[in-house]
């Protein structure tokens, strides 16, 4: 990559600032007045030429102004250092999140309405599923002689049953001392662990541990994750998305649940930016689609994301984005009583 003077950053970044703000081409007599640059127009326009040439900016015509690359987005968002959102606004985001309801789903779903007001895009928050479903502990109760309900914990809170039937009559107090082992060798195990212990356990430990197995599988084996979406209105607004098959193409990511998934590659480090032709997917190739984890590492993991234009306001967006993530964080640490994910800032 070439190497920009200080006045070639100078220009580069007001070209950015003007075209994210109007849409339009940007003049090189616009760049000397908003800049204020003690030099020629003349002089600016050399050095605008320059930016062209190695690919920093695009001209739609030659007589036209200029409008950012792909290339120049990401040179712009590689100088911005761990933007941060105003205190104030960092309090009244904290408070209106403490004045939901504290339930995962009422957080998510005002994340999402956030995400997209202070932005201006579209906003997608998938709700966290831990990457597999992990012990913590079973308790057996007896029903009927030959006859018990499992009631199985997992981390994160999660309760599952299953009836279970033994050939000999069982008493509570051998449920009990079974049940207590059972906590003792399979605490934290994941299912295929629970499969390898058994192996080892005697006869009647092995009956439970299968059904234990079987329940954890099935958790795991949950397909498709709570989606929630805000902000199509504000992508209708900007002139980008006036041709109806970008949009469609977005729409139908998101319906099919492909913008989830590539969220996923978001949740575990920081703010991830990818800008126009990074982006792996065709239908959003032209486009910024901003990506944070949040959550709890190694148990309970989702991603918060803004998709728009590439003329998106980079700065604003990765600070609002950062914040709300681990704002986030922090209160699905404190539903379920954990560490919450230490965030770092990248591009």
């Amino acid at each position: 990559m070439s190497s920009l003077t200080p006045r070639e950053e100078t220009i580069l970044s007001s070209i950015i600032r003007q075209y994210i703000e109007r849409a339009q081409p940007v003049s090189s007599a616009s760049v000397l007045e908003e800049c204020g640059l003690d030099v020629s127009s003349a002089t600016v326009r050399n050095d605008v030429a320059r930016l062209e040439e190695d690919g920093y900016i695009l001209r739609p015509h030659y007589a036209s102004g200029s409008i950012p690359s792909d290339r120049g987005y990401r040179h712009y968002v590689g100088t911005l250092h761990r933007p941060q959102l105003p205190v104030e606004e960092q309090f009244l985001i904290n408070h209106l999140f403490h004045q939901v309801e504290d339930k995962l789903e009422e957080w998510l779903n005002l994340a999402a309405t956030l995400l997209a007001q202070q932005t201006r895009s579209v906003a997608v928050v998938t709700a966290p599923r831990p990457a597999a479903a992990r012990f913590k502990h079973v308790e057996l109760v007896s029903l009927q002689p030959q006859l018990a309900l499992a009631v199985l914990v997992l981390e994160g809170a999660k309760v599952r049953q299953q009836l279970l039937s033994f050939e000999d009559a069982r008493t509570q107090e051998e449920l009990s001392r079974l049940s207590a082992h059972l906590n003792k060798v399979l605490a934290g195990f994941s299912a295929g662990k629970v499969r390898a212990k058994s192996a080892s356990l005697n006869e009647l430990e092995k009956r439970v541990a299968e059904n234990v197995v079987r329940m954890m599988e099935a958790e795991d084996q949950r397909v498709g994750r709570e989606v929630f979406l805000d902000g199509w209105h504000y992508l209708l607004a900007q002139p980008e998305f006036s041709h109806s098959e970008r949009l469609a193409g977005l729409m139908g990511m998101v319906e099919e649940r492909k913008l989830a998934e590539l969220m996923s590659a978001g949740t575990e480090t920081g703010v991830q930016v990818f800008i126009g032709q990074e982006n792996r997917a065709e239908a959003i190739k032209e486009c910024s689609l901003i990506i944070s984890g949040y959550g709890l590492p190694d148990e309970m993991m989702g991603a918060v994301a803004i998709v728009g234009p590439t003329r998106m306001a980079y700065q604003r967006a990765i600070s609002v984005l950062s914040y709300i993530s681990s704002l986030i964080s922090v209160l699905v640490a404190e539903l379920y009583g954990a560490a919450p994910e230490t965030k770092q800032n990248t591009s």
